[in-house]
C-alpha cells in the first residue's frame, strides 16, 4: 500500500500537512513583506504568504521550532497560535506563549493517535544557542504511515544522523534550507545549505527530501535553483521534492506495517 502526504507550502517555514487524520501546520508566517528590526540583527521579509491566514482552513496542531524569530513565528503567526488546539513547541516557548505545550528534546507526547518526538536542532554553529535561542525539530509516527522528520532551523548535519539512528528510518524529512546568514557566526550558516542538505539525505537513507524556508527573506545566502543542482550532480534529484508556494502537492511513500 502507499500513503500520500498532501500538503500546502504557505512560504518560508510554513508547511500544511495532513497526518494521522489531522491537519498540521509548522512554523506560521502570514505577514506581507516587511522589516523586523532587532537589537543584533534586523530581518527583511520579501515576499508574502503564497496563502492567506483566512484562506489557510482550520488547523489541529501547531509544530513550533521556536517563537524567538520572526521568520517563524510572525505577528499573524502568534494570532493563529491562539487559535489552535494543540501547539507544540521548545520548553522556553511555553513559559513565554500561553496554550504552547513545551515538549523536552527526545520527549515524546501524543497528538491523537501520532507520536510527536521532540529532536535536537542546532541554529547555528556548535554553542550558538546563547545567540540563536533552542530551537526543535520533531519526528512524527502512527500506525501504518510513514514517518516524518521536520528539522525547523537546524544546521548541524551531526544532529541529523543522531535523529536518524535514533528514530530512522526516515520517510519524508522536511528539511529547512537557503543558508540563512546573519553575519553572527562570519561564513557559518545558521540553516543547512546545500551541502550540509545533501550531507543530511545521505543520512536520512531514502527518504524524500521536502525542502522548506529557503526563500523570501534576505538573509538566505544560496537559492532552491543551487540546492536543486546540487541533488542533481550527486545523483539525487529523485528525492528532492522542491514544493511551489501556494500549490498543493502529494508524496506517495509506502505504508508501514
Amino acid at each position: 500500500m502507499t500513503f500520500s502526504f498532501d500538503a500546502l507550502h504557505v512560504g518560508g517555514p510554513t508547511l500544511r500537512f495532513r497526518y494521522g487524520g489531522r491537519t498540521w501546520l509548522t512554523d506560521p508566517t502570514f505577514d506581507e513583506p516587511r522589516d523586523y528590526p532587532g537589537v543584533a540583527v534586523s530581518l527583511h521579509k520579501l515576499h508574502g504568504p503564497a496563502v492567506p491566514r483566512t484562506e489557510i482552513g482550520p488547523i489541529d496542531a501547531v509544530l513550533l521550532s521556536h517563537d524567538e524569530h520572526a521568520d517563524n513565528l510572525d505577528e499573524s503567526g502568534r494570532v493563529l497560535l491562539g487559535e489552535v488546539p494543540v501547539v507544540l513547541s521548545t520548553p522556553g516557548a511555553a513559559e513565554r506563549i500561553p496554550g504552547v505545550r513545551g515538549v523536552a528534546e527526545w520527549e515524546t507526547v501524543p497528538v491523537g493517535g501520532v507520536e510527536v518526538t521532540a529532536v535536537p536542532a542546532l541554529h547555528g554553529p556548535a554553542g550558538c544557542e546563547p545567540v540563536t535561542g533552542v530551537v526543535t525539530g520533531f519526528v512524527l509516527r502512527a500506525p501504518g504511515q510513514p514517518v516524518v522528520y521536520v528539522s525547523g532551523d537546524n544546521a548541524s548535519v551531526e544532529v541529523v544522523g543522531r535523529i536518524a539512528e535514533r528514530l530512522g528510518p526516515i520517510d519524508i524529512a522536511v528539511l529547512n534550507v537557503g543558508a540563512a546568514n546573519v553575519g553572527l557566526f562570519g561564513d557559518a550558516d545558521v540553516t543547512l545549505n546545500a551541502r550540509t542538505a545533501l550531507q543530511a539525505a545521505e543520512l536520512l537513507g531514502n527518504a524524500v527530501v521536502v525542502p522548506v524556508h529557503g526563500e523570501g527573506w534576505a538573509h538566505f545566502s544560496e537559492t532552491l535553483e543551487h540546492l536543486r543542482r546540487t541533488f542533481e550532480y550527486a545523483g539525487q534529484a529523485e528525492r528532492l521534492r522542491i514544493p511551489v508556494p501556494g500549490v498543493r502537492f502529494e508524496i506517495g511513500v509506502p505504508t508501514r506495517v
